[in-house]
């Protein structure tokens, strides 16, 4: 399997890619990826892939468009390179809240990368938890989306009984009530209302029982951590003991940092699909590693295994 496959890192995350290469023991692959003076970005795989199994990983994490060209032209150096199957592995998938048109005259950017990935060249989409599940629908190529859910109900079963699930906004409920099932735990929803376009949102109650209990909300990621600071306050004025959080893509921009240092979160516990700097790891944080649960997929895809089997695996 190991003279077949090969994994190839872009800038984004190649911590994740190596942890991926660790739990396949083989090397990670070699390439060249750098920006000239102008912005212009170069790339150069440094080994031989005709016919080979190609495995890119690249989270769309930030710079975002960067990244995202960054994958498109390796992909395209990949299938010029005369690759064998070249699967784009993307942990976190950007842009993945624009994927209907919710307003007038507004583009469906979710739909207008997967476009850009295929014509890139790419046969396969591996990913993890996608912000909505028709975005699979976006591809004409094989899509792949794993879930961390299992993951991080995992590392919540340890604590025991008293907790109750939450879901911050009708959105997320089906997340919820699976990640609530994993838990054996009672499931309350958040009402929510968008203010426009605005990054802001206004939390307007609890729907179900909480009072006494240990709040654990569930979402796919963490954009400014408005949405989860609101769900906080209104959960403990309903009178929980403590509230932490879960979510399988820590974005954490703008204001998110400060604002979880100030809150009253007991625990944020994450993954790692997104590269987290030194300033972003807060003290109440945990990360938990989604390698073995890419590395087993990427093992599954290339002999040719089911890959829904790891639904139950992990």
């Amino acid at each position: 399997m190991n003279d077949e496959l090969k994994l190839f890192s872009g800038r984004a995350h190649p911590d994740l890619a190596q942890a991926i290469c660790d739990y396949l023991e083989f090397p990670l692959g070699q390439c060249e990826v750098f920006e000239f003076s102008n912005e212009n970005i170069f790339v150069r795989y440094c080994e031989n892939i005709r016919s080979r199994d190609v495995y890119v990983l690249q989270p769309l994490a930030s710079p975002v468009n960067t990244r995202l060209m960054e994958l498109f032209i390796m992909i395209d150096a990949a299938k010029r390179a005369s690759a064998g199957r070249i699967t784009a592995v993307i942990p976190y998938y950007a842009y993945g809240r624009s994927d209907k048109k919710d307003q007038p005259r507004v583009p469906i950017t979710a739909r207008l990368i997967a476009n850009f990935i295929e014509a890139a060249g790419a046969d396969r989409v591996l990913t993890v938890d996608l912000h909505a599940g028709q975005i699979q629908g976006f591809f004409n190529i094989q899509v792949d989306e794993l879930t961390a859910l299992s993951l991080l109900a995992r590392y919540f079963r340890e604590r025991g009984d008293g907790q109750v699930v939450i879901a911050p906004d009708l959105g997320a409920a089906k997340r919820a009530r699976n990640f609530a099932q994993m838990l054996e735990a009672p499931l309350a929803l958040m009402e929510k209302r968008r203010l426009g376009n605005q990054e802001r949102t206004e939390v307007m109650h609890v729907i179900g029982e909480v009072k006494g209990l240990r709040a654990v909300v569930i979402d796919d990621e963490i954009d400014t951590a408005g949405t989860l600071l609101e769900t906080m306050n209104a959960l403990l004025d309903a009178g929980v003991r403590e509230v932490s959080a879960c979510a399988t893509h820590p974005v954490l921009s703008g204001p998110a940092v400060q604002r979880l240092e100030e809150s009253p979160i007991k625990e944020l516990v994450v993954t790692d699909t997104i590269p987290l700097s030194p300033e972003k790891r807060l003290p109440k944080m945990t990360v938990l590693s989604v390698a073995p649960l890419l590395g087993e997929a990427i093992r599954r895809i290339h002999t040719g295994q089911s890959v829904g089997a790891l639904f139950e695996a992990y």
